[in-house]
């Protein structure tokens, strides 16, 4: 169905689950800043109900929620251009997520690469929410008729499938009623991956801590971690081709790039033929200028959790007033009585 005949709209979250780092940051907020600055209506939602197909403790999901939300304002997301809102506080998601558990197919959700890696060897003990997980993420975008959705590459099956969802859905019930959304990825450092591994992605969860720069660091500690981010004894190539090969080279050229917006080759147009030595203190300075002030407002704004759950609910308010009627619409196309 062509999506010109839906109203512009973005749709993306975040999970709760502790730890925003700066791969969030440059992966996906940094972005969700630029399209709030376009002409298009924009929704950013956290997504606790994602976070709790694994285990969270109670206390610390409530925490994270708060602090991702306060990542979120702190980096430009503006409340009163953005709606910002936690998945949980607008009941039309898991209602449609029902809907589209009857859609989707089992080998659909088996395939998924995230089934596979975090269920495992394990899978019978993994939670039925962890394999259904992909239909929930189309009930996120689709609830609201999203037609954009930046994601990570690593995110690119899902709003496939979220596409697969639509389609089957439209198909099915011979209605054209589902956008088929389209994934956004650019950037220099859609993929951020860990400064002590450069063939691993940043993650929360690498029991080192000098492999990512969190949010909240503090300008020493954002420093302290790219002077001492592994590299390898060769300078900086002035084309990208030499690049290859280099995966913690070329992770700290696109970080670089990414918190410049410039370009890889612009980076190394400039940068080609510095030793390491001489270009991590340009990038422990531009990274310091960039996200320091981001942990001096998330700190500000975590000692008042009471506005930022105001926040969350008049985002949640807004969100429920473009779902609702269109989970009456999905019902009413299903032959839902009372829809």
């Amino acid at each position: 169905m062509p999506n010109e005949q839906f109203t512009p709209r973005v749709f993306s979250g975040i999970q709760p689950s502790g730890g925003l780092h700066l791969g969030n940051y440059l992966g996906a907020i940094q972005g969700f800043v630029k399209k709030q600055e376009q002409d298009i209506q924009t929704l950013y939602c956290m997504v606790d109900m994602h976070a709790i197909t694994v285990w969270q403790d109670p206390a610390e999901l409530t925490q994270n929620t708060r602090e991702l939300a306060a990542g979120f304002i702190a980096s430009g997301l503006d409340p009163a251009q953005s709606i910002l809102f936690n998945q949980s506080q607008v009941a039309e998601h898991a209602q449609l997520a029902w809907i589209f558990n009857c859609v989707a197919r089992m080998g659909w959700m088996k395939r998924m690469t995230q089934w596979k890696d975090k269920a495992g060897k394990n899978s019978e003990n993994a939670s039925l929410g962890l394999l259904a997980y992909p239909a929930l993420m189309a009930a996120d975008i689709l609830i609201y008729h999203a037609t954009e959705v930046p994601v990570g590459e690593d995110q690119k099956q899902h709003l496939e499938l979220t596409r697969d969802i639509a389609a089957k859905f439209n198909n099915d019930y011979g209605v054209d009623f589902f956008p088929m959304t389209e994934p956004v990825i650019e950037g220099a450092a859609t993929r951020v991956m860990s400064l002590r591994d450069g063939s691993k992605k940043m993650s929360k969860s690498d029991p080192s801590d000098m492999s990512r720069i969190k949010m909240t660091d503090s300008a020493e500690d954002i420093a302290k971690k790219i002077r001492k981010a592994k590299t390898d004894p060769e300078g900086l190539p002035s084309e990208v081709e030499g690049l290859t090969d280099r995966p913690e080279a070329r992770n700290l050229v696109n970080i670089y790039a990414a918190l410049a917006e410039q370009s890889a080759e612009e980076v190394l147009a400039e940068m080609g033929g510095k030793q390491f030595g001489e270009f991590k203190p340009l990038l422990a300075d531009l990274a310091v200028a960039k996200l320091a002030p981001i942990s001096t407002e998330m700190s500000r704004l975590m000692q008042d959790t009471a506005e930022i759950d105001r926040i969350l609910a008049k985002g949640a308010a807004a969100a429920s007033e473009i779902a609702a009627p269109i989970l009456k619409r999905t019902k009413e196309i299903v032959g839902m009585v009372g829809a």
